[in-house]
């Protein structure tokens, strides 16, 4: 099992940028492909962000190319999306999700029903 806690969510003006975490506890991440998604009100949950176990390659949204970033540090069991040049429409609940490695089958980094452990999800809303 793996426990994935996402922080640093908050409320930003149009423009700003945020810095958002996910910690994991009870394996390593090292194991894992992660993926950031995000879901809006009334809205389905969609991609943003995804880096293999390695770190490398990684993979983004075109709605956020060029302004995120996805990292991570397997020796603080932490990954992270830089978001920078926020928009009103980046405004949703973020969340990370963790795909082990391990399973069979090709990698499909914006499939949400890849990921085998999800977090709760931390806010962020851009003001215009």
């Amino acid at each position: 099992q793996v426990q994935l806690v996402e922080s640093g969510g908050g409320l930003v003006q149009a423009g700003d940028s945020l810095r958002l975490s996910c910690a994991a506890s009870g394996r390593t991440l090292s194991n894992y492909d992660m993926g950031w998604f995000r879901q809006a009100p009334r809205k389905e949950r969609e991609f943003v962000a995804a880096s293999s176990w390695r770190g490398r390659p990684t993979y983004y949204a075109d709605s956020v190319k060029g302004r995120f970033t996805i990292s991570r540090d397997n020796a603080k069991n932490t990954v992270y999306l830089q978001l920078a040049s926020l928009k009103p429409e980046d405004t949703a609940v973020y969340y990370c999700a963790a795909r082990d490695r391990t399973g069979s089958g090709s990698y499909i980094p914006e499939n949400l029903y890849e990921y085998d452990y999800w977090g709760q999800g931390t806010q962020v809303t851009v003001s215009s």
